[in-house]
């Protein structure tokens, strides 16, 4: 049960979900990375990931999400030109972290701009295709004997500098999101196991009052 405290709590955080930022994972493959990466985009209020998967089912380690699965969807594209063209068609340019001559340093761009973050495989980093297809190339500037970061903590870095600028510039004062989606997205946070049964009966979802109670006809 939904109590008015919990309610109120899954608002304010929906109110401050960023629909022009998210990442865009190519081919990441260990569990442990993907929730890592998860548990970062929930903690900056990305409303939605993106992967490019073309086997079965993404495999997410439960403990290392620590439960942000729920909160952060992730859309799976067969397809690296796929995921990329429904990007854009959202109105997003792409940033592959990368570490490639003439990359930017991440705190040298502006975040505040819609964008994805392009991050590719723990082992052999973004595709070359898919460095073509980007719009620029950022970079973690290092000053060991190392040239790269896990993929996880390059995610986190960068994701919390888009959070940083994104403060500063105001982007959390308000909620961001279409009116429909938030509707929608704060009734399924509220009533999961509800809003799955009004899908399957093919219902809309009921109306929520100030402190979470459902007002309109509940399906049977």
């Amino acid at each position: 049960m939904t109590t008015p405290r919990r309610f109120h709590r899954l608002r304010d955080v929906l109110g401050r979900r960023q629909p022009d930022l998210t990442v865009l994972l190519e081919n990441v493959d260990v569990p442990r990375n993907l929730a890592a990466i998860l548990r970062s985009c929930d903690a900056v209020g990305v409303l939605e990931a993106h992967a490019v998967w073309p086997r079965g089912r993404l495999k997410i380690s439960r403990p290392a999400s620590g439960g942000n699965r729920r909160w952060v969807p992730v859309r799976k594209h067969r397809t690296l030109a796929g995921a990329i063209a429904h990007l854009r068609e959202s109105g997003l340019r792409l940033l592959a972290a990368h570490p490639f001559p003439g990359a930017v340093p991440y705190r040298e761009i502006d975040l505040t701009l819609p964008t994805a973050i392009l991050l590719g495989n723990e082992d052999t980093g973004v595709t070359d295709e898919a460095l073509a297809a980007v719009d620029g190339r950022v970079i973690i500037p290092m000053s060991g004997m190392g040239t790269s970061l896990n993929v996880s903590v390059a995610a986190a870095l960068i994701l919390f500098e888009a959070q940083r600028q994104r403060l500063a510039a105001g982007l959390y004062d308000r909620p961001r999101l279409d009116p429909e989606i938030y509707r929608t997205t704060l009734f399924e946070w509220a009533y999961p196991r509800m809003a799955a049964l009004c899908r399957r009966r093919g219902v809309p979802y009921p109306p929520l009052g100030e402190d979470g109670e459902i007002l309109g006809p509940v399906p049977r």
